[in-house]
C-alpha cells in the first residue's frame, strides 16, 4: 500500500506479527477489513492482552512481497509493530542481534535490513517511561 513502516521490533522469540494503533490507522484500515481473532494474548509484562482482529496485509521488504497475519492490538507500545518467526520463516531470514541485521536469500543474492541503534534506544527508552509507577519492588522495614 505504499506505506513506509518504521520502529518495527524484530523478535524471533514470537509466534505471532502484532500490529499496533499506529499502523492501522496509518494505512486506512476499515472494520470489514478485519476477521476475528479471538486468542489471548501475553504481553512482554506477563498481562493477557485481548487482541482486536487480525488482518492479512502483503509485506514489501526490499523486493520480496510475503502475506504476514497480524493481529491488531489496541495497546500502548513504543513499536508500531513487531515482526516474529511466521515472517522469518516466510522469508527465510535469520537475525543478528548483535549486529542489528537481518538477512534473508532473494534472487541469488543475500539481502539484508539494517537496524537502527539510535531509534532502539529511544523506543527502549520510551517503554520504560510509559510503564506505569509500581512502587519499589524492594522494601525495607525498620525495626523498632
Amino acid at each position: 500500500m505504499g506505506y513506509d513502516v518504521r520502529r518495527v521490533l524484530v523478535d524471533q522469540g514470537s509466534a505471532v506479527e502484532i500490529m499496533y494503533p499506529d499502523v492501522y490507522k496509518g494505512l486506512n484500515l476499515k472494520p470489514e477489513n478485519l476477521t476475528v481473532y479471538d486468542s489471548p494474548l501475553v504481553s512482554f509484562e506477563g498481562k493477557t492482552v485481548t487482541p482486536r482482529d487480525q488482518i492479512k496485509l502483503s509485506i514489501q521488504t526490499g523486493s520480496d512481497v510475503v502475506e504476514v497475519d497480524f493481529i491488531v492490538v489496541d495497546a500502548y507500545s513504543p513499536y508500531t509493530a513487531i515482526m516474529a518467526r511466521p515472517w522469518f520463516h516466510d522469508l527465510e531470514a535469520v537475525s543478528s542481534t548483535l549486529h542489528q541485521k537481518v538477512k534473508y536469500p532473494s534472487n541469488g543474492q543475500v539481502k539484508e535490513i539494517v537496524g537502527n541503534q539510535s531509534m532502539a534506544r529511544q523506543c527502549m527508552v520510551t517503554a520504560i517511561l510509559h510503564r506505569p509507577n509500581t512502587g519499589s519492588s524492594a522494601s525495607t522495614k525498620k525495626n523498632s
